[in-house]
């Protein structure tokens, strides 16, 4: 089955609908040649309104994170963006989204991966993320887990969630400016420029 086929069962999914507050829009960026994917955790209500991924202040972070400017991270034939819940799962009681659906994950993941042969690098965003494809990889905590960053191989690099709260996060670990983004925008430039 092709990937254009895939993308559209993916779009018209309709799994977890009566578990959506806002109903289902699934949100997905995808070509076979992409080189870089972005795994992060769900789309915000921005982006559900909109239908484009991290069309927000979160993605405005996360791309000076990358050191991508939108042209180039909303570039399909070179970068994958493939959330762990692919529709906006609604906001939660204590402030933030609902975690993502955990149906779309183990549904959906492995047959769009089999899709991208030209796959280098996966930055994956926030404990979902890390969970999913870091397994009994991942440190005690997401701290732990983003310092460790280079014991991942060049396969993983993982990333806090660069929402609004990350910015606290930062200030308690400032390590993360100095020493994770510069290697970050490194392996990204390094995947993105290879031939």
């Amino acid at each position: 089955m092709s990937l254009d086929r895939i993308l559209r069962e993916v779009r018209a999914c309709r799994i977890c609908e009566a578990q959506l507050p806002f109903g289902p829009r699934p949100v997905v960026q995808m070509a076979s040649s992409a080189r870089l994917l972005i795994v992060g955790q769900a789309p915000g209500s921005k982006v559900h309104q909109t239908g484009v991924p991290w069309n927000d202040a979160s993605g405005d972070r996360l791309r000076d994170w990358l050191g991508l400017d939108r042209a180039e991270f909303y570039d399909e034939a070179k970068v994958a963006i493939l959330p762990i819940g692919f529709c906006y799962p609604g906001a939660g009681k204590k402030g933030g989204d609902n975690p993502p659906r955990p149906e779309c994950a183990p549904h959906w993941h492995g047959r769009l991966l089999k899709r991208l042969p030209s796959l280098e690098l996966t930055i994956l965003i926030g404990q979902y993320a890390h969970r999913h494809y870091l397994n009994g990889g991942r440190k005690p905590s997401l701290t732990e887990t983003v310092r460790a960053f280079s014991e991942y191989s060049s396969k993983f690099f993982p990333l806090p969630h660069p929402s609004w709260r990350s910015t606290i996060w930062m200030r308690k670990n400032p390590w993360f400016e100095e020493t994770v983004i510069p290697e970050l925008r490194r392996a990204v430039r390094n995947v993105l420029t290879s031939s």
